[in-house]
């Protein structure tokens, strides 16, 4: 089964038939994932895999640092901090090959290291497959000036595939990594170590700031990414042409969602349009979807969220579209708004109107 495993995540991409998943030479190993699955076929996903801890570019494989369209990339991704957000800190991005993991040190290797990898952030050519991009791109952003692009989000893809089966739209129902994790359709594994680690940084925030590393840090970091290859194979094999595109635009809005600087976001590369992925004549027609900011004024951010979020949760029920609040993260006077055009105009709408 794992040989199946492995031939099944290569070549994918809405621009190109050619891409492939990223590969890299051996080093040494790091005990596996401290998880469980009945699927013989995630079992490759739970032996030892190699990992490196980069501190410099040189560590990282050409073909990353450097994106070109004759070798396009698939690789897991996601950033691990203090508060990630704008203005927390970014202090590990992993990065998943087929065969290996890179944990990228942004601690020790700093905005040297973090700018060296700008280029595949952002290119169209590697796609990064990572659940729920918003907090890591606002981090990228704010921190290293870096726009993350083409991204394949597994937490929406799993909306979208599970619209296509016949569920009802529900505000706020997005899966989290650890359930997505266990649905045996995408993956099967049952991750438990996660809720061990997250009680271990409520009672160390700066967990991701020490050095050296330790062996569950490492052990942490990786298996956070390591199974994301998987899931996206398993997930663009059911994935319908349109519900692909709606992705794609989704996964742009998302990355630029809590990048608000009052510059209507200039220089963030625009959403693909419908015929990257659906021929002429298929018949499909696309309804634009697009992402509004509401600038709450002082003061009124409680008339927004209501009595025990009452207001918020009505306004989200009113409208057929995904809202999002900057809350403690920040930005904390801003609320955004993504979804087809004539429901996001609805949402504007009902917020400004809770502000009179």
């Amino acid at each position: 089964m794992a040989d199946s495993v492995s031939a099944c995540l290569s070549h994918w991409s809405p621009y190109s038939s050619d891409q492939v998943v990223a590969t890299t030479p051996a080093v040494p190993l790091v005990p596996g994932c401290r998880s469980r699955s009945n699927s013989l076929e995630v079992e490759k996903w739970l032996a030892p895999v190699p990992v490196t801890i980069v501190t410099k570019p040189s560590e990282l494989p050409e073909a990353f640092l450097h994106p070109d369209e004759k070798t396009p990339l698939v690789v897991g991704f996601d950033c691990e901090g203090v508060n990630l957000a704008r203005y927390g800190r970014l202090c590990i991005m992993q990065l998943a090959f087929e065969d290996a993991v890179y944990l990228v040190d942004a601690v020790v290797g700093g905005y040297e290291l973090m700018q060296a990898c700008k280029p595949a952030l952002e290119s169209v050519h590697v796609t990064k497959v990572v659940h729920d991009c918003k907090r890591d791109s606002e981090a990228l952003y704010f921190q290293y000036n870096i726009k993350l692009h083409n991204v394949f989000d597994t937490q929406i893809a799993y909306t979208l595939l599970e619209e296509q089966q016949g569920k009802k739209w529900v505000p706020d129902d997005y899966i989290s990594f650890v359930d997505l994790l266990s649905d045996e359709r995408y993956c099967g594994v049952v991750y438990d170590e996660k809720e061990e680690v997250r009680s271990l940084l409520k009672k160390d925030p700066q967990f991701w700031t020490h050095r050296p590393w330790t062996e569950m840090m490492t052990r942490v970091a990786a298996d956070d990414v390591r199974f994301l290859l998987c899931i996206h194979h398993k997930m663009i094999t059911r994935l319908q042409k349109y519900s692909m595109w709606q992705l794609s635009v989704r996964g742009a809005l998302y990355c630029r969602c809590f990048c608000a600087i009052g510059d209507d976001f200039v220089g963030w590369p625009s959403p693909p349009p419908l015929s990257d992925f659906v021929r002429e004549g298929d018949g499909i027609s696309s309804e634009e979807e697009v992402l509004a900011v509401v600038d709450v004024l002082p003061g009124k951010m409680g008339r927004i969220i209501g009595k025990k979020g009452s207001s918020i949760l009505f306004i989200k029920q009113s409208c057929r579209a995904d809202i999002f609040v900057g809350g403690a993260k920040g930005p904390p006077d801003k609320v955004f708004v993504i979804g087809a055009v004539k429901e996001v105009r609805k949402a504007e709408a009902i917020l400004r109107g809770r502000m009179l």
